[in-house]
C-alpha cells in the first residue's frame, strides 16, 4: 500500500510539472505603459484603452473588418502619429478602464470620459477635447422634459459614466445602473425604467434607431468639464498629448474630426423597425462578424476543459493518495475555488497578474486559466468519485497479477471510472461552453462580446441575442451528440 501511494505521488508530480512547464513556456510580455520604453523596437507603441460600445465616440465596425472606430479613435491616431508612436487599441468594459490604467494594462484611456474630482484621485487628465451635454431619454407616450419630473422615477444610467454621477444628484430619483448603453435602450423600451440619462451625441443615435423614444437636453452646469484623455499617475505623456491637442485645435484638425462623426445621417433605414417587432434585417452585414466568435468560444472551451481535466485528475489523485499534505492541499484548493465566484477569479487573474508578476497576461490566456482552474475544483470530486466507484477487487486482482501501478490505472481503473463519470464530464463541458460568455468582461471577443458590439451599433438587443442563443444551442447539441456516441461506444466495448 505504501508503494502504491508513492507511485500516485510520482505520477501526480510528473503531470503537475508538465503542466507548469506548459504554462511557463509563454514569453513574458512587457507591461503596457512600458512598451514605449523598450530599446529594441524601432517604432514606439502606445496602448489605448476604450469601451467600444459608445458610438459615435467608439464602436466596432462589425460590418467591415471588426476594427474599433470612432471620434476618439481618430483623435488618438492623429496624436500618436504626431508624437511618433504606433497606436494599439484595447477594448474592454467602461467600468474596467480605470483599473486597466492602474494595473498598467494600457497607457491611456479615451472613451468619452469626463473629468471629475473623484477620477482625479486615481488618474491624471489631459486638457478637454470635447464638451457634451447630459440628455434625458424617455418614451414619447410618457416623456420627461425636465430633471424635476424625474423625482420618484426609476432612471437608468451607464455604470461609471459621468451621467451616472449626475443622475445621483437628481433629488428623489431612483437609479438603475447598467454596463451597456444597449441595455438602457432595452430597459426603456420594455418599460422597466422611466427614463435614462445619456450623453447628447449618443442620445441622437438612440432616437434614430428607436423612433418611439424622445430626448430632452439637461441645462449645462459649471461642473461640465468635458471629455479628456486619462493617464496613469506619474505619467510623462500628458504634456506631449496636450501639446498635440492644442496644435490640432489651432489648425482645425480636431474640429474636422468632430464634424466627420457628428454629421447628419439618414434615419430612414432605422425607422423601419418598431420595438415590438423582431426584425432580423437589422443584422444585415453583422452576421459574419458574430459567427467569427464561434472559433474563439470553442478554442477557449477546449483549452479550459483540457486544463480542468488534467489538473482535476491530479487533484483527485492527491485526495486518494493517503498523504496528508497532498490531501489538505487538494481539499483547500477545492474549497477556495468552489467557494468564490468565477467572475471574481477571472478579473483577479486578468488585472492582478501584471501588477504582481510583471507579466502582461493576454485576455484569452487569463480566461482559459480562470475557467480551467475553477473547473478542476469540480472535476476533481467527480473523478475521485469515479475512481472510488471501481470495484476494489479490480485493484486487488491487478496487484496479484503483478500489473505495474501506472498501467493498472491507465488500462484498468481509469477506463472503468470514465464510464461512471462521463455524463458528469459532459455536463461540466457544456457549462464551460455556456459560461464562456463571462469572458466578455475582460475584452475577449467571443460570441457574447461580438453580440454586445452589434447591440451597441444597432441600439437593438433582441435580434443579436436571439442569434447568439441559437448558436450556443447548436454548439451544445453537437457536444451532447458526440458524448452520446462516445458513451454507446464505451458500452459496446464492455
Amino acid at each position: 500500500m505504501k508503494r502504491n501511494r508513492i507511485r500516485i505521488v510520482h505520477v501526480s508530480l510528473i503531470i503537475f510539472a508538465f503542466l507548469l512547464l506548459s504554462l511557463g513556456s509563454a514569453t513574458p510580455g512587457t507591461p503596457a505603459n512600458m512598451a514605449y520604453a523598450a530599446s529594441e523596437p524601432t517604432v514606439k507603441k502606445l496602448v489605448m484603452g476604450t469601451s467600444p460600445d459608445y458610438p459615435p465616440y467608439e464602436s466596432v465596425d462589425a460590418k467591415s473588418n471588426g476594427d474599433i472606430v470612432g471620434m476618439d479613435v481618430d483623435i488618438a491616431k492623429a496624436i500618436a502619429s504626431e508624437l511618433g508612436y504606433q497606436l494599439e487599441i484595447s477594448g474592454m468594459d467602461f467600468n474596467g478602464l480605470i483599473a486597466a490604467l492602474q494595473t498598467n494594462r494600457v497607457d491611456f484611456v479615451m472613451s468619452g470620459m469626463s473629468v471629475t474630482e473623484e477620477r482625479k484621485k486615481s488618474v491624471t487628465f489631459s486638457d478637454s477635447y470635447y464638451t457634451a451635454r447630459n440628455t434625458i431619454i424617455s418614451q414619447k407616450k410618457k416623456a420627461y422634459d425636465t430633471v424635476e419630473q424625474l423625482a420618484g422615477k426609476l432612471v437608468g444610467t451607464q455604470l461609471g459614466s459621468i451621467q451616472d454621477q449626475y443622475a445621483a444628484t437628481i433629488e428623489g430619483a431612483k437609479l438603475k445602473k447598467l454596463n451597456k448603453i444597449a441595455d438602457l435602450i432595452q430597459e426603456l423600451n420594455s418599460g422597466r425604467i422611466d427614463a435614462a440619462i445619456v450623453e447628447d451625441a449618443v442620445a441622437v443615435e438612440m432616437i434614430r434607431a428607436n423612433p418611439d423614444l424622445t430626448m430632452s437636453f439637461v441645462p449645462a452646469t459649471e461642473e461640465d468639464n468635458g471629455y479628456a484623455i486619462a493617464f496613469p499617475k506619474q505619467t510623462k505623456l500628458v504634456d506631449d498629448f496636450n501639446r498635440a491637442l492644442n496644435q490640432m485645435k489651432e489648425n482645425g484638425e480636431l474640429q474636422n474630426i468632430i464634424d466627420k462623426w457628428f454629421e447628419e445621417k439618414d434615419a430612414g433605414e432605422n425607422e423601419r423597425s418598431a420595438f415590438l417587432n423582431i426584425d432580423f434585417r437589422v443584422l444585415d452585414g453583422y452576421v459574419p462578424y458574430i459567427l467569427k466568435g464561434i472559433y474563439v468560444t470553442l478554442l477557449f472551451t477546449l483549452v479550459s476543459a483540457l486544463l480542468g481535466l488534467i489538473w482535476g485528475t491530479i487533484l483527485s489523485l492527491f485526495k486518494i493518495s493517503g498523504i496528508r499534505p497532498l490531501q489538505w492541499f487538494a481539499t483547500a484548493y477545492t474549497s477556495i475555488f468552489r467557494g468564490t465566484p468565477l467572475l471574481v477569479q477571472l478579473t483577479l487573474i486578468y488585472y492582478a497578474t501584471p501588477q504582481l508578476f510583471d507579466f502582461d497576461i493576454p485576455a484569452l490566456l487569463a480566461a482559459g486559466l480562470a475557467f480551467g482552474l475553477n473547473s478542476a475544483a469540480y472535476l476533481s470530486e467527480t473523478i475521485r468519485g469515479g475512481i472510488m466507484a471501481v470495484d476494489k477487487g479490480q485493484r486487488e486482482a491487478a496487484i496479484a497479477l503483478g500489473v505495474p501501478y501506472r498501467k493498472m490505472m491507465v488500462r484498468i481503473i481509469f477506463p472503468q471510472a470514465l464510464r461512471h463519470i462521463l455524463p458528469a464530464l459532459v455536463n461540466e463541458f457544456v457549462a464551460l461552453l455556456k459560461e464562456s460568455s463571462l469572458v466578455s468582461v475582460i475584452g475577449v471577443t467571443e460570441l457574447m462580446r461580438r453580440a454586445d458590439f452589434v447591440r451597441a451599433s444597432t441600439f437593438r438587443s433582441f435580434e443579436a441575442l436571439l442569434l447568439v442563443a441559437a448558436i450556443y444551442y447548436v454548439l451544445v447539441l453537437i457536444l451532447t451528440s458526440l458524448a452520446r456516441m462516445l458513451e454507446r461506444r464505451l458500452r459496446r466495448s464492455d
